[in-house]
């Protein structure tokens, strides 16, 4: 992946095409969990697409290029919920609709569904994409030992939940 992303910067286009089809499945998942509208996330996806075109050459580690991309559709994301509160027509969503398609588990989307959006977000990022604890930490702009910490009172919280329930 690394000699691809060292292609891409100089500009080859089919180097940046094949990045970016080893990563769509990850930039739909994170991007669901924003929208539940396909066109939104569709938008959400093609604007970090084009804004990852456009400032390939500034990345400075090829290893990161995945953190990297994601980090760019989050701000995406965020950027147009802040546009639509501005035109006050946001939708209000359920606050765990990034898990809810993704784990074929009924009771554990529920689980998930308790935590707050930033930890489900974690969680999200860390089981669902495999991201480690210093990339998350990178891609929400937070310190690692605030992941950390957040996902071992998740982990904890589940782990009462789960012996309860037996």
């Amino acid at each position: 992946m690394q000699i691809l992303v060292k292609k891409a910067r100089k500009g080859d286009a089919d180097a940046f095409v094949s990045l970016i089809e080893s990563n769509k499945s990850s930039l739909y998942r994170v991007a669901k969990g924003f929208f539940s509208s396909e066109d939104d996330i569709a938008d959400a996806i093609s604007d970090t697409v084009l804004s990852a075109w456009e400032h390939i050459p500034e990345l400075k580690h090829a290893e990161y290029f995945r953190t990297w991309l994601i980090k760019i559709l989050i701000n995406s994301c965020n950027r147009m919920l802040r546009e639509r509160k501005k035109c006050d027509v946001m939708e209000i969503f359920p606050e765990a609709r990034y898990l809810e398609q993704e784990f074929s588990d009924v009771e554990f989307r529920e689980m998930i569904s308790s935590f707050p959006e930033d930890c489900q977000m974690i969680l999200l990022l860390y089981y669902g994409e495999q991201f480690t604890t210093r990339e998350i930490a990178e891609i929400l702009g937070i310190r690692e030992n605030t992941v950390k910490s957040k996902l071992h009172r998740t982990r904890g919280t589940l782990r009462s939940i789960l012996v309860n329930s037996l």
